[in-house]
């Protein structure tokens, strides 16, 4: 079995509960609380400044030239998605990102980076990649779903349009096609940490989107 086969379906039921999630319903159809995605970019900015640095892991990690440039590059575009797209939706609620920066992390944003953070420092450049791979791979699944309706809401058809653009898309492909070659690669005990990884990550983005949702803060 291809290793993406393998990874996609142990999070199958992650992924159906994702798109059953109210937030997503929202996104859509419109009735999303301006609330709860202004929280969503807010904490995204955040996610998105540790997760370029562990696309940099990857990149330092990664054994081919090819690879360490490509992961290089979208350490580069994670930080401009960061700077732009999260800018001009800020600037619709009327805010600046200074303002949105000096935020705090909330809890699910430091559970979530903590651990991808640990993984691609203290793993193999496999075990990195698994790890990093829902953000990727998710998000191309939830855009290309949802191109087709968009939303009546100009904010959330653009977050949407981003996602299930082709562009994006085939940075997703790249990177399912170097996970298909490094599960033909490593040993069963590094293939089943991969899945492992994988498996966490992806829950970790239902719980990001829900956090989101419940307007989550920091108990005390």
């Amino acid at each position: 079995m291809a290793l993406t086969d393998e990874l996609w379906s142990a999070i199958e039921p992650v992924y159906e509960e994702i798109l059953a999630h109210p937030f997503i319903a929202g996104l859509t159809d419109g009735t999303l609380p301006r609330r709860a995605f202004r929280h969503f970019v807010v904490q995204d900015s955040h996610y998105l400044r540790d997760y370029a640095r562990a696309l940099a892991v990857c990149a330092a990690k990664a054994p081919g030239e090819a690879e360490v440039r490509a992961f290089a590059d979208d350490a580069v575009g994670a930080i401009a998605a960061e700077q732009g797209m999260h800018a001009e939706f800020l600037t619709a609620f009327g805010e600046s990102a200074d303002r949105a920066a000096a935020e705090p992390v909330l809890p699910t944003t430091r559970a979530y980076t903590s651990y991808l953070l640990a993984t691609v420092y203290g793993g193999s450049f496999a075990e990195a990649v698994a790890a990093v791979l829902p953000c990727y791979w998710i998000y191309a699944r939830v855009g290309e779903r949802l191109l087709a309706a968009s939303s009546p809401e100009p904010l959330y058809a653009k977050w949407i349009a981003t996602y299930g653009d082709e562009q994006f898309q085939s940075v997703v492909r790249r990177v399912l096609e170097l996970t298909d070659r490094l599960g033909e690669q490593v040993s069963p005990a590094e293939r089943r940490r991969m899945v492992e990884h994988f498996t966490l990550t992806s829950r970790y983005e239902w719980m990001f989107w829900d956090a989101a949702w419940r307007g989550e803060t920091w108990p005390v």
